[in-house]
C-alpha cells in the first residue's frame, strides 16, 4: 500500500510541477536568430598594420569588443564566437536595422589618450595624445603599489614620445577613451616617465581594473575585420521555422506515445510519462543554464528523444522476452531490466563520446546541436534508465500489475516451463 500511494503521490506531484511551470518556462527560453529572426556576419580578423600578427588573445579581445558594441545598439544577448585561428562570428537575434549593425560592428574599437586641447570645455579631452598601437603587446597589467592600493601598469613602445607627452601634461589630466567614451575617472600625470611605463591608480575594484587593462590590451592589439558572409533571418520567417517545428514536435510526439502505450500497456504509459519529464527537464535545463535553442539544437533535442525511446523499447521488449519464457512478472521485470540496462548504456556513452568529439573540435551551430545531444543523454538516462523503471518498480511490488496482458504480452505467448 505504501508502494502505490508513493507512486501516486510522486506523479501527481511531478504532473503539477510541470503543468504550472511549463508555460512560464517556455517564454523564458532564448531563442536563436533563425528561430527569433536576426542578423549574423562572419568577419575575418587581419592586423591592421605590417608586421603584427593575429594572435589568440588579439582575437578574443577583438569578439569581447563587438560583444560590448552590439550590447550598446540595445540589441538582446549577442553571441559572438571566434572560429579558426583569424575568424570570428557575430549573431544578434532580433535585429531590425542591419545597416546600422554593419556600420556599428565594421571597424574595431579605438583607443585613445587624450588630454584637454585649448578651448576644450571642462571635463572635455579632444587632443588625441596616444592611440591603442603606441602600446606594446599585453601593455596593462593589474597589480597593488606600496600603499596596497589596486594599480594598472601601462608599457609603451616609444619611451621619448612618452616623456616628452608626460612632461608637457605635468599636473594635468590624461583621459583614456574608447571610441568617444571615457573608461573611467581621467588620470592625472603626477611625475615625468622617463622608462616607457606609467601607473595608473584610483578608486578601482579588482574587476573594474582588470576590464580596463582588457580594454587597453585590446586597443594595443588593433585588428582589421573584413565581412566574408552575412545572412538575415526575418522576423516572420523565424516565426513560421519556429511554429511548424513545435506542430512538427508535438505531432510526433502525440503519435510516440500513442504508440508506446497501445504496444506496452501500463509500462508504455510510465515510459510517456518518463519521456514527459525528460522534455521539460531539458526546457528547465535551457533557461537555467541560459542556453540558445536554434535549430540544429531541436534537430539535437529530437535526437535524444528517438533515443529514449529506444531505450524504452528494448527495456520492454526484454521484460515481455522473459515473461514468455514462462517467468512470473517480477523475475521478469527484474531479468529484463538487467539485460537492457548494459545495451542502452553502451549505445548511450558511445553517443556522447561522438558529441564530445564534435563540441570539441566544431564551430557554431555544431558545438550547439553537440552540447545539447550530451545534456539531453545524460538527463535521458537519469529519467528513462532509472526513474521509469523505479516506478515501475514500485508498481510491480505494490501488487498492481499481476497479469501480463498489462506488459502487452497475451496469454497464449507464454511457454510453459
Amino acid at each position: 500500500m505504501k508502494r502505490l500511494v508513493s507512486f501516486i503521490i510522486t506523479v501527481l506531484v511531478l504532473a503539477a510541477v510541470m503543468a504550472v511551470s511549463t508555460p512560464g518556462l517556455l517564454d523564458r527560453v532564448r531563442l536563436g536568430l533563425d528561430l527569433k529572426g536576426g542578423f549574423e556576419i562572419l568577419y575575418q580578423a587581419q592586423p591592421s598594420e605590417q608586421g603584427q600578427e593575429v594572435t589568440r588573445a588579439s582575437l578574443l579581445q577583438t569578439a569581447a569588443s563587438l560583444e560590448k558594441r552590439a550590447n550598446v545598439l540595445g540589441t538582446s544577448e549577442p553571441e559572438v564566437t571566434t572560429e579558426g585561428t583569424d575568424r570570428i562570428r557575430l549573431k544578434i537575434a532580433g535585429v531590425t536595422n542591419e545597416a546600422e549593425v554593419r556600420e556599428k560592428m565594421k571597424e574595431p574599437a579605438v583607443l585613445t589618450f587624450r588630454s584637454a586641447a585649448p578651448g576644450d570645455a571642462p571635463g572635455t579631452y579632444s587632443k588625441i595624445e596616444l592611440v591603442g598601437s603606441d602600446f606594446v603587446e599585453n601593455a596593462a597589467t593589474v597589480g597593488r603599489d606600496n600603499l596596497n592600493q589596486i594599480e594598472i601598469s601601462i608599457k609603451v613602445k616609444d619611451k621619448q614620445k612618452f616623456a616628452e607627452i608626460t612632461k608637457r601634461l605635468l599636473g594635468q589630466h590624461l583621459a583614456i577613451y574608447l571610441d568617444e567614451t571615457p573608461l573611467s575617472e581621467p588620470p592625472v600625470v603626477r611625475a615625468v616617465l622617463t622608462d616607457g611605463t606609467a601607473s595608473i591608480s584610483g578608486n578601482y575594484t579588482l574587476e573594474s581594473a582588470r576590464e580596463l587593462a582588457d580594454t587597453i590590451n585590446l586597443g594595443a592589439l588593433p585588428l582589421k575585420l573584413t565581412e566574408k558572409y552575412s545572412q538575415s533571418v526575418g522576423a516572420t520567417l523565424g516565426k513560421q521555422s519556429l511554429d511548424q517545428t513545435v506542430r512538427a514536435g508535438l505531432i510526433g510526439s502525440v503519435f510516440i506515445l500513442i504508440f508506446m502505450i497501445g504496444m506496452y500497456r501500463v509500462p508504455g504509459l510510465i515510459a510517456s510519462f518518463a519521456l514527459i519529464l525528460h522534455t521539460w527537464l531539458l526546457i528547465l535545463v535551457f533557461v537555467v543554464a541560459d542556453f540558445t535553442l536554434t535549430l540544429p539544437g531541436i534537430a539535437a533535442f529530437i535526437l535524444g528523444i528517438g533515443m529514449a525511446v529506444d531505450a524504452n523499447i528494448i527495456t520492454n521488449e526484454r521484460i515481455r522476452e522473459e515473461m514468455r519464457s514462462g517467468k512470473s512478472i517480477m523475475s521478469s521485470v527484474k531479468a529484463g531490466s538487467k539485460s537492457s540496462f548494459r545495451t542502452v548504456m553502451d549505445s548511450n556513452i558511445t553517443t556522447i563520446i561522438v558529441a564530445a568529439v564534435m563540441f570539441a573540435y566544431g564551430t557554431g551551430s555544431v558545438k550547439g546541436f553537440a552540447l545539447v545531444l550530451i545534456v539531453e543523454i545524460l538527463l535521458s538516462i537519469f529519467t528513462n534508465l532509472y526513474f521509469a523503471r523505479w516506478l515501475l518498480n514500485m508498481l510491480v511490488k505494490a501488487g498492481k500489475l499481476s497479469k501480463p496482458k498489462q506488459f502487452g504480452v497475451k496469454e497464449s505467448e507464454i511457454s510453459a516451463l
